[in-house]
């Protein structure tokens, strides 16, 4: 299997607001820089999502390290929460439901398809990769043709 190393990073102007992901992957030589933005979103779909597009890009099984400042991602799967909230129909306990099970759902069929770790790393603490993923999410939450997030505006717009 192929090794990939994967960085990402996700943020909004705003929480919510307009956001941006970014996701470098790294095979031998190789690299490819991943990026979008969306109109109206939270930090922790930027995240998500910055993960699920770097695993969609990949043609084939992978043995893949994912590197990620955002905690909430790291832990929901490094620690099982994700898949027992989609075990328990997206309830985080007996009365409090799961964010983002849209999402979550689209990133544990991704890890089901690869072998992957997860790694926390600090966040705006000098590491390359994760300054350029920072980066790419913060242009991508300014361009001007921002994608919808439509199963998040749904939410917001029902509040």
């Amino acid at each position: 299997m192929k090794k990939v190393t994967i960085y990402t990073d996700g943020g909004c102007q705003g929480n919510p607001g307009p956001g941006g992901y970014g996701a470098v992957l790294l095979y031998g030589k190789h690299r490819k820089e991943l990026s979008g933005g969306y109109k109206l979103t939270t930090n922790n779909r930027m995240e998500l999502l910055a993960c699920i597009a770097a695993l969609e890009a990949l043609k084939e099984q992978c043995d893949v390290t994912v590197y990620s400042d955002s905690k909430y991602v790291v832990d929901s799967i490094a620690k099982g929460w994700a898949k027992r909230w989609r075990a328990n129909g997206w309830k985080r306990n007996k009365k409090d439901k799961a964010e983002n099970p849209d999402l979550w759902g689209r990133l544990l069929d991704l890890c089901e398809q690869h072998t992957i770790q997860f790694n926390w790393v600090k966040g705006h603490a000098g590491n390359k990769e994760n300054e350029r993923c920072d980066t790419l999410a913060g242009e991508a939450a300014k361009q001007d043709n921002l994608l919808e997030d439509e199963k998040y505006e749904k939410i917001f717009n029902a509040k």
